[in-house]
């Protein structure tokens, strides 16, 4: 049985995931800072990290990795948004998001580079339309998921000669806690909680987009009428993007 490992494991995108692999045969690790809600069973193993925390993360790495007998697929999809403008906003929650968007997906990449060599799996990194595109009032989300999708996009020419594939998925809105935005002073929200999210799509129709671009080897999944229509704007034209972004999404956007 192969073993898929799952950051954001206990939000909507995540469990949708698991749920979907499992049903296919596989085994799904689930990790979260809080795992309540998630039944242990033969298909599913929830582990609780604080994935910003790099000895609780290499803990619980180190833990995985020794219960199964191969790790086949490592999902990076634990993330944040946050909503402001710049000029409100302050160093520490720039950080903060980075920590947990970019540099949580880069520590987990390297507790996990060993056994994804060693079973010729795949690094699938959930990133955003914010990801390749800019996003108004979305400065520190769409600076990380830049940041995350420019690592994994540079990891694929290094870890392709292991058989190796690192792949990218870039959602515009995925609908996991709408109407539970939560949103602190900070600015910073749960990804997928936001009012002003358009062209919604269910975490159930946004895993089976994911996951179906992953079994055809795509490396860059857009997820998404919004995220197609984007990715084909900023190939041809980003000042056509820009136009479109202020109209559309001024005040808001995809988180």
């Amino acid at each position: 049985m192969k073993t898929a490992v799952i950051s954001g494991g206990n939000g909507g995108l995540g469990r949708a995931l698991a749920d979907q692999l499992e049903a296919q045969g596989w085994h799904c690790v689930l990790m979260d800072i809080s795992i309540v809600g998630l039944e242990a069973s033969e298909t599913r193993t929830p582990v609780a990290v604080d994935l910003t925390d790099g000895a609780d993360l290499a803990n619980a790495a180190s833990r995985i990795i020794a219960m199964r007998p191969s790790i086949d697929l490592v999902i990076y999809n634990a993330g944040v948004s946050q909503i402001g403008p710049f000029a409100r906003s302050d160093a520490a929650s720039h950080r903060r998001v980075f920590e947990i968007n970019y540099f949580a997906a880069v520590e987990m990449a390297r507790a996990f580079v060993v056994p994804i060599r060693e079973s010729h799996g795949t690094h699938l990194a959930i990133s955003s339309v914010a990801g390749f595109a800019p996003l108004h009032n979305r400065t520190a989300y769409a600076a990380s998921k830049h940041a995350m999708q420019g690592f994994f996009a540079s990891l694929r020419s290094e870890e392709a000669p292991f058989g190796v594939r690192c792949l990218i998925a870039a959602p515009s809105f995925v609908a996991t806690n709408t109407g539970n935005a939560q949103q602190s002073e900070d600015g910073i929200v749960r990804p997928g909680s936001a009012a002003d999210g358009i062209d919604h799509l269910s975490p159930e129709a946004a895993a089976k987009i994911i996951l179906r671009g992953v079994e055809k080897g795509r490396e860059f999944i857009p997820v998404g009428r919004v995220a197609r229509i984007a990715a084909l704007l900023m190939r041809a034209s980003p000042g056509l993007y820009q136009f479109a972004m202020r109209r559309k999404i001024r005040g808001g956007g995809a988180a």
